[in-house]
């Protein structure tokens, strides 16, 4: 916290997310020192979470950032749906003919707001915790505290998403 430039935090750890469709981080990692481009990010984090999640990952979304000719290549080799969303804006074009894309980027801009409730409500905005292992802890514990909460919000969500019966009869 240096409070200079208007901003409470001028500089930080960049923390890479990535989560289910229903909301849960399943893979994150805090970079200690500046984070290789968000392209090199894509394939390593899939190498970490494919032996845990195996065949329960069908499709990966992401900015921009995310996309790359080696990405394309590898979601292709793993048999998986690439939703991350292309640069070149004649692509995009193409690609938003796909309803399966535009759901996987409406799904993308939830990631944003899962970001901001882990910073906000899980970590605490400013992180307190001095050095790198004292905020990789403190991220750990908020992921986890964040599953379970979302796991404890799971059956909430499905008692709404399922009709009385008053709407089966009518």
């Amino acid at each position: 916290m240096r409070r200079k430039a208007g901003a409470e935090v001028e500089f930080g750890n960049t923390l890479l997310v990535g989560e289910s469709r229903q909301g849960l981080i399943v893979d994150w990692k805090l970079f200690q020192d500046s984070a290789p481009h968000d392209s090199k990010l894509v394939l390593p984090s899939l190498e970490r979470i494919q032996p845990v999640l195996g065949g329960a990952i069908h499709e990966v979304g992401g900015d921009r950032g995310f996309d790359s000719a080696s990405n394309r290549e590898g979601l292709e080799i793993a048999d998986l749906y690439n939703s991350i969303c292309p640069k070149d804006p004649k692509a995009l074009k193409r690609r938003m003919k796909s309803w399966k894309f535009v759901r996987g980027q409406r799904r993308r801009a939830q990631t944003e707001a899962r970001i901001a409730i882990l910073k906000n409500n899980f970590l605490g905005c400013p992180l307190r915790p001095k050095g790198f292992a004292h905020r990789e802890l403190a991220v750990g514990w908020a992921v986890l505290t964040h599953n379970l909460w979302v796991i404890a919000r799971l059956p909430q969500r499905q008692a709404r998403k399922k009709p009385t019966p008053l709407a089966q009869a009518a």
